[in-house]
């Protein structure tokens, strides 16, 4: 019955895709040929050469890669829109480069590729607008009690329990927890709304009695014996068994699966910047906003520059070796914005808020961030992200990895001119801990609406921590 309604919901997805591919082609076209927005209207295809490029490259190729890209997964399992906007965004790039190969392929030299590069924009926007929509609509059919899918948790531990909570207090999923097994003496009790129907051994009249959509096998380690005869119960009677390990306890986030040969390896924290193409779109966006950025700032770092050279002797740029990507050391850029000191007291001192080695021109730039603006030249060599973890010198990490729980982590991705705990507040003299907590949040949480909501962030917000 699962697979039946999820096939239905699949066909209604495809024939909605369709539409709103359609339409975004329909306004691509419009914006190209009925306006001057983008160019000279000039001589152009007929209708029906789109028409035709529609049905029978634009469709297949959207579709395909929506397939490949789990967008036809069920929602339930979706983490949260972010994940699928970030899934929309990839098809429409690859979608855009598979396009217009086929246009190479084919020698259509007369095919608008500003309308394709239009139509890549407008199909995202199209997309994410859609599915929020799908996603907003089944939530509150789930909410109100329909299309729920009946859950039988085999199991009577903390683990079984904490699982049971989680479907309780988020009615959206659209889950309900139908019962327990356990324990003959735990029979008839009720826990977090539902009730102990039978014992582990009860498993096969229980399964022939009722109708269930999932079985989830939430055991202690002690009664991992049993697993094979409580999966081979669920499969004789054509329910998938699907099991949380109880060692979940020890994992401190989000676990994947990689596959080395036939061996399944846990991964006990999820990176997302970890797969090949996120670190691609990463990368991209990195280096394209580093250039603008120093392209519109430029005239600020000229004044800047002057501006030091004439009130403070010493070097303009400020070089500092910090800890960054995998625990690499680098040298990172900033406008000299203190006395030149000696190299042995710099590296272990924080800069405080009346620090009397700031210099006059000093006090402005660190005040304003202009001094980070060389960090752009960090992020074109590879060293930096624009977004991500704030880089700490040397000295600070060897003390702060053996003191702060999970420090380290935060290497896992690139360091950035700004973070998701500096829009925080956690910048300067301030809790390592709570800084560390926000950076791993985004380590394991990253998409590229998050960099864009923290890029805003760090534009419009003061930080009161600036100094």
């Amino acid at each position: 019955m699962i697979k039946e309604n999820q096939r239905i919901l699949n066909v209604i997805l495809v024939f909605i895709d369709v539409l709103v591919i359609g339409l975004a082609l329909l306004v691509s076209l419009w914006l190209r040929f009925k306006t001057t927005l983008f160019g000279p209207i000039g001589g152009h295809l007929g209708s029906i050469s789109y028409l035709l490029f529609f049905t029978f490259a634009v469709v297949p190729v959207y579709l395909i890669l929506y397939f490949a890209f789990g967008l036809y997964k069920p929602r339930r399992t979706y983490k949260n829109i972010f994940s699928e906007a970030t899934q929309i965004i990839k098809v429409n790039i690859l979608a855009f480069i598979s396009l217009v190969s086929i246009l190479f392929i084919i020698n259509q030299p007369d095919f608008s590729r500003i309308m394709l590069f239009l139509l890549a924009i407008i199909g995202t926007f199209f997309g994410i607008i859609e599915r929020f929509t799908i996603r907003s609509v089944l939530k509150r059919i789930r909410v109100n009690n329909k299309n729920l899918k009946h859950i039988l948790i085999v199991g009577d531990n903390d683990l079984a329990f904490t699982f049971a909570r989680r479907i309780r207090d988020n009615p959206y999923l659209g889950f309900v927890v139908s019962g327990f097994l356990g324990r003959s003496e735990h029979v008839g009790r009720q826990i977090e709304g539902s009730r102990v129907i039978g014992s582990f051994d009860d498993i096969d009249a229980i399964l022939d009695m009722n109708s269930f959509d999932r079985v989830v096998l939430a055991i202690p380690l002690k009664y991992y014996y049993k697993i094979n005869e409580l999966v081979e119960s669920c499969e004789r009677v054509g329910i998938k068994a699907e099991i949380i390990p109880d060692y979940i306890r020890y994992f401190p986030a989000q676990p994947s699966v990689d596959m080395i040969e036939d061996i399944p390896i846990i991964n006990i924290r999820y990176v997302p910047l970890d797969d090949e193409f996120n670190k691609f779109l990463k990368y991209t966006s990195d280096y394209v906003i580093a250039i603008i950025a120093i392209i519109i700032t430029s005239p600020i770092m000229i004044i800047t520059a002057i501006a030091i050279k004439l009130t403070s002797p010493g070097p303009i740029i400020f070089k500092q070796e910090r800890i960054g990507h995998n625990s690499k050391p680098f040298m990172m850029y900033k406008f000299r914005s203190m006395k030149v000191q000696n190299p042995s007291e710099e590296k272990s001192e924080w800069t405080t808020k009346d620090d009397p080695r700031k210099t006059r021109v000093g006090e402005i730039i660190r005040k304003t961030s202009i001094d980070e603006l060389p960090q752009f030249f960090n992020v074109l060599k590879g060293d930096m992200s624009v977004v991500g973890p704030r880089p700490e010198r040397p000295y600070f990490v060897e003390q702060f990895k053996e003191t702060v729980p999970k420090y380290m982590v935060k290497h896992q991705v690139k360091p950035g001119l700004t973070g998701w705990a500096q829009i925080h507040g956690c910048r300067g003299d301030t809790s390592i801990t709570k800084r560390i907590e926000y950076d791993i949040e985004y380590v394991e949480n990253w998409h590229m609406g998050l960099d864009l909501a923290i890029m805003i962030k760090t534009a419009v917000k003061k930080n009161p921590n600036a100094y």
